[in-house]
């Protein structure tokens, strides 16, 4: 490779001029108004204004990630791979019906080590023998990780720092430029070593790129990694689990540690908060009025000893119990992947069937095919044999139990081929779970997931039984949940998932079917709600509902996960509307009503019990009790909200659901949505206990996150081409994608994603 120039040349100072124009006017009477609920629109500028004022003095103090504060004094740890985590604090300035409100959390992200780029290539790769050249595959690895990141030089008589924009693909000892005008070449390592007196200690390494135009190339082990930069690319399960242990925190230690926060950041104090524009800061925790919603009652089959159940403190068992409609499993087998000996597999495979049909499941003790134990290498292959093998029998297999290989990487794989192509549902076992013995807990759950994966139901409400739940068993009602999911950081091209699930089981509403497509790369609106008159997500429910009911639903219940503040309404008016139009569609005068609420989870509301160790507002733990709500003074002004925490707290801080209903033509009373969102998180099907946000929202997830395994391998990028714009940038004409392989239908009428 031929290079013109790869050292630094020193830049001339340059002259700028500023211009500065007045944008608009903070409005303090509008929010006011607003704040007083007598004025409906949000004065979005002005509260951006006043938060600007608060965040000056920590932007210029700490590294500003987002609304979060972060710095080393705050506490940090290591994360491995070339990273670190620091802790800092979450702010926001929220308008709320006490006025307006500073939320204030402590929070931690990771950064990259502020060490020479060399020693961060070798954590990052875990390599130990630092002389080799890297391979290929490791080489791309390090250019994903270190694009945009800014080093310093550390050769230079003076500082200079240039962010990293690729990675040669020759090491230094051969990356070759032309040093001067007779055309002589010379190899990046030689040149240091002749020029700069430097002897580089890894000349195999290659060489980091900079500079746009005219590439200048230097090696790794002369550049250092500016302190404080963010990690924003996706972090290992180690990782994960080292940062969220960084913050995990009981309590009463997370309580002090942001009062601590607060009386460091001493807002009053602050000469620009304070004495310039006149804000007061309140230093103590803000008192809420909460109540705690009673469990619901569950029923469980006639012929266990226990008929019915009352959940306590969130979490209840499966002793003395049956299953209120347990499956049928005629046709089953299973397949071994992992390095498990034959012994062992038929030991599980035998508790596995006893425990199901002790649960009140009709499972046929012997399998359709002969268990077999396959290769790791041949899972694809595998899976059409034992298909064809049941075809041969004019069987349709109702179950494939898969035991999976020792290595990871395999399950998306497995769920692909089963979900999309050969129409099998399949439960996957992990084989260090295999090779417990008296793993009753264990088997427990896999029982669960496979009753419903068959079509059975596990357990439901009691009221839903007896035709009381308010604003849905008065009616035929359907209960929808939908979630988009997006690429992991640092993927530009692959689309988002949208998943929408719905119940089918009016009144019991406890089975969801689902439905899953493809959209635009970070797309947040439902693109597939309805497509034309004969097609469409809300379409396809409505029609299955109507085969199971005999009618179709007076009444549409919509949960909407994942969307933001900012595009509340933007959601709203889209996708009510392609609610309306798929009804439209079905019947000209065909108009149930609709309450369309949004499900947040990533906030940083936190409620605390006012006494830790009182047993009737905290649990063992010191979190606040499941089943507590909040709907006055910390939400909304004028709007219909309120925070739930339904789960029991296993570790950490409990952080509870914020439900913002943004439609309501039920006209739910505040009370019948919390008791109807609280009760309906007790029927998730996946365990014995209530969970933190409303089971369908949570399903919607699920069958997302599944569904992303379908493109794993395949390409379903934008269809198009690209083209240079007027600045270089290489920007996409056509922003088409690819359709999702189709669901088989025989696993879409089941909860296959569970």
């Amino acid at each position: 490779m031929n290079l013109n120039m790869f050292v630094f040349l020193c830049r001339k100072e340059r002259e700028f001029k500023v211009s500065i124009k007045f944008a608009s006017k903070a409005d303090l009477h509008h929010l006011k108004e607003f704040l007083q609920g007598r004025q409906v629109d949000n004065p979005h500028e002005t509260i951006q204004c006043l938060d600007v004022v608060l965040r000056s003095k920590p932007s210029n103090s700490y590294e500003a990630v987002g609304r979060s504060f972060f710095h080393r004094n705050f506490g940090s740890g290591k994360l491995d791979d070339g990273l670190d985590y620091w802790k800092g604090f979450y702010q926001s300035l929220r308008p709320t019906q006490m006025g307006l409100s500073l939320n204030i959390d402590i929070s931690a992200r990771a950064f990259i080590e502020p060490i020479y780029v060399s020693e961060f290539v070798f954590n990052y790769l875990n390599l130990g023998d630092r002389n080799s050249p890297l391979s290929e595959q490791d080489r791309i690895k390090v250019k994903r990780a270190l694009k945009g990141v800014k080093v310093e030089s550390t050769y230079l008589n003076y500082t200079k720092r240039f962010n990293i924009i690729g990675v040669s693909t020759e090491s230094t000892e051969s990356l070759m430029f032309t040093i001067d005008t007779s055309g002589a070449q010379i190899s990046v390592s030689e040149y240091f070593r002749q020029h700069r007196s430097i002897e580089l200690m890894y000349p195999r390494l290659p060489a980091i790129q900079s500079g746009i135009g005219r590439p200048i190339y230097i090696p790794m082990e002369l550049c250092k990694i500016v302190e404080g930069q963010r990690y924003s690319r996706k972090l290992n399960g180690r990782q994960v689990t080292a940062l969220l242990q960084a913050t995990c925190e009981r309590p009463a230690n997370r309580e002090g540690a942001i009062r601590k926060m607060v009386e460091r950041n001493n807002y009053n104090h602050d000469e620009l908060v304070n004495r310039e524009f006149g804000i007061q800061i309140r230093p103590e925790l803000m008192s809420v009025e909460a109540r705690v919603l009673p469990a619901p009652l569950l029923k469980y089959h006639d012929s266990g000893k226990l008929k019915r159940v009352r959940p306590n403190e969130g979490q209840w068992n499966m002793m003395n119990k049956k299953m209120i409609n347990g499956g049928k499993v005629d046709f089953w087998t299973c397949v071994n992947f992992s390095g498990c000996n034959d012994d062992v597999v038929e030991r599980f495979i035998s508790e596995l069937v006893a425990t199901c049909r002790s649960r009140g499941m009709e499972f046929r003790p012997r399998p359709l095919v002969p268990t077999c134990t396959k290769p790791s290498n041949q899972i694809e292959k595998s899976l059409r044999d034992i298909h064809s093998d049941c075809l041969k029998r004019r069987k349709q297999l109702q179950l494939l139990l898969i035991i999976l290989p020792d290595e990871t990487g395999s399950y998306g794989l497995i769920k692909r081929v089963c979900e999309t192509e050969l129409g099998i549902v399949s439960q996957c076992c992990q084989p260090k779970n295999i090779l417990k013995s008296n793993n009753h807990q264990f088997l427990e759950n896999v029982s669960l997931k496979i009753n419903v994966k068959v079509g059975g139901r596990n357990t439901v409400l009691e009221k839903a039984l007896c035709r009381k739940i308010p604003f849905v068993s008065d009616r035929p009602t359907i209960i929808f949940g939908a979630d988009v999911t997006h690429p992991q950081p640092g993927d530009e091209s692959s689309p988002s998932i949208a998943a929408v699930v719905a119940s089918m089981d009016w009144p019991e509403v406890t089975k969801y079917r689902a439905l899953v497509s493809a959209q635009g790369h970070m797309e947040e609106i439902i693109q597939d709600l309805c497509i034309n008159e004969d097609s469409g997500m809300i379409r396809e429910h409505l029609v299955a509902f109507y085969q199971n009911n005999k009618c179709f639903p007076h009444r549409l219940i919509f949960y909407r996960d994942g969307v933001s503040e900012g595009q509340f309404y933007q959601v709203l008016l889209y996708e009510v509307d392609a609610i309306r139009k798929a009804c439209k569609e079905l019947q000209p005068d065909y108009q149930p009503r609709i309450t369309f609420v949004v499900v947040q989870k990533r906030h940083h509301t936190r409620l605390f019990p006012a006494d830790h160790r009182n047993p009737k507002t905290a649990d063992e733990s010191g979190n606040i009790l499941p089943g507590t709500v909040v709907d006055t003074k910390i939400c909304h002004p004028n709007q219909f909200d309120f925070y739930l925490c339904s789960h029991a707290g296993i570790q950490g801080t409990s952080r509870p659901a914020h439900y913002h209903v943004l439609f309501d033509e039920n006209h739910f009373s505040a009370n019948g949505l919390q008791m109807l969102t609280y009760s309906l998180c007790y029927t998730y099907a996946r365990c014995t206990r209530s969970v933190s946000i409303v089971p369908p929202a949570y399903y919607a997830h699920l069958a997302a996150f599944r569904a992303r395994y379908y493109i794993k391998g395949g390409d379903l990028s934008y269809n198009g081409s690209a083209a240079a714009g007027p600045d270089g940038v290489m920007r996409e004409r056509v922003r088409e994608v690819r359709a999702l392989p189709a669901i088989m239908d025989n696993v879409k009428d089941v909860m296959f994603y569970c």
